[in-house]
């Protein structure tokens, strides 16, 4: 088999057990999602590096939700030097001074992705938010955090400080393919895994406010043409809690 299919077929079982052995778990951070834009509050989304993505994902896009807060410092970016990133999100003491210019509140959630849970910018962001009353949401690879040590001064991983874990099921380095005559392995999976977590978060929270009565605010593509009309609209009402907005 060609290794691109190798990896289709091995990213398709690990989605399959995902959905299969953490629906409890997306269910209760869907919860806890809804419990705050059904209090004209809002979601929290933090990563370092790569995975800014996520947090990119569940913010200011078309079909998403609008109450979302991506926390995008480019301190924690791959841009513009990849290597810096690496070495501020090991930095301990600085994630939580963000998290104040966020405006928070005891009523928002906070999503934090690191799929091995172990560097301090993600701890020290779980901690601060949960010491405001947060609930906090960790996507985490319980493979891969199971077997490295923290680079916190506590000794604990992100998921020690979450309300919820929702196993990223990838496997210890991500990578998952190999073959003779490439040395290490290669096509890491938790991207198309966790990307597919925050979405099934977002589209249950929608669900589960609209059982509530409560109409939640979603983006429009700004390419349609009343996009530019509606997003204005809902932005005007959410820039004043959201920074980033």
């Amino acid at each position: 088999m060609k290794k691109n299919y190798e990896y289709y077929n091995t990213v398709i079982s690990q989605l399959e057990r995902q959905a299969k052995e953490e629906e409890e778990n997306i269910e209760k951070a869907a919860q806890f999602c809804a419990d705050s834009i059904c209090s004209d509050r809002i979601i929290h989304a933090f990563g370092c590096g790569h995975s800014q993505m996520f947090g990119e994902e569940m913010f200011y896009r078309s079909g998403g939700l609008v109450p979302v807060n991506a926390i995008l410092h480019p301190h924690y970016s791959l841009v513009p030097k990849a290597r810096i990133s690496s070495a501020v999100e090991r930095q301990e003491g600085l994630a939580d001074k963000f998290l104040v210019n966020c405006n928070p509140d005891c009523k928002d959630t906070m999503i934090i992705t690191s799929i091995s849970g172990r560097n301090a910018a993600v701890i020290d962001m779980a901690i601060a938010a949960k010491k405001i009353g947060m609930k906090v949401v960790a996507l985490v690879s319980e493979e891969f955090s199971s077997k490295v040590t923290s680079r916190h001064s506590s000794g604990k991983n992100l998921k020690d400080f979450a309300d919820v874990v929702i196993d990223i099921k990838c496997v210890y380095g991500d990578a998952c393919l190999e073959m003779e005559g490439v040395e290490g392995k290669f096509g890491g999976t938790s991207t198309v895994l966790a990307m597919m977590v925050v979405e099934m978060i977002s589209t249950r929270t929608i669900e589960l406010c609209a059982e509530r009565g409560y109409n939640p605010p979603i983006f429009v593509s700004g390419n349609t043409d009343i996009g530019d009309k509606l997003n204005n609209e809902r932005i005007e009402k959410y820039s004043k809690i959201i920074p980033t907005l």
